[in-house]
């Protein structure tokens, strides 16, 4: 039903702060964001190393549905947010399991799709359990070229070997000369046409 953690939502008063925060210190790449003037917040989703994401979020106006988590405080975790394949199975996975849910969201072009399950059930923590396409809400800096699940560059010390990867973005290894060799010599065995 879960594929993976995709990200953790922090809740900020200052986004400004808060983001030069994340990319000027900390090296976060940020990627997708947009103001949902309905709801009163921005968000934007920034990527830390090669699989570690993290999405701001922030109130843009009085009336914000951020408005009482924020009262008291200038930040913290607001939810945690679970990819899942296929919402419609999740859905029906809570409800054999009497597990409420709220906020069923499809938005236009069928690009995201959401639920929540409030903390009361999910001991303490909000999650959102959603169904996307990860490498969409990614920089181009942090993802594989359309078509492309691998990438190989050589280095003084061996290669570097990048690979897509299913929840979006990539890992990257890097590879001594011994272990390029053997890299090598693996696929052409497994590879090669049997004696």
């Amino acid at each position: 039903m879960i594929q993976r953690i995709d990200h953790v939502s922090i809740a900020v008063r200052d986004y400004d702060k808060a983001l030069a925060f994340f990319t000027r210190i900390l090296g976060a790449i940020p990627g997708s964001s947009a103001q949902d003037d309905h709801m009163r917040y921005v968000w934007q989703i920034n990527s830390l190393g090669d699989l570690s994401r993290l999405e701001l979020i922030s109130p843009t106006g009085a009336g914000s549905f951020l408005d009482g988590f924020l009262k008291n405080r200038a930040g913290g975790v607001h939810h945690i947010t679970l990819q899942t394949p296929d919402i419609h199975h999740a859905r029906k996975v809570l409800e054999e399991n009497g597990i409420p849910y709220f906020g069923y969201n499809e938005y236009p072009g069928g690009v995201w799709k959401e639920i929540f399950i409030h903390p009361t059930h999910a001991f303490g923590v909000l999650i959102q359990i959603a169904e996307f396409t990860a490498d969409d809400w990614l920089s181009d800096s942090v993802r594989m070229p359309a078509g492309k699940k691998f990438q190989v560059e050589k280095t003084g010390a061996g290669c570097k070997l990048t690979l897509a990867h299913p929840g979006g973005g990539t890992m990257t290894c890097d590879l001594s000369p011994q272990e390029t060799t053997e890299l090598i010599e693996s696929l052409t065995h497994t590879f090669s046409p049997k004696a």
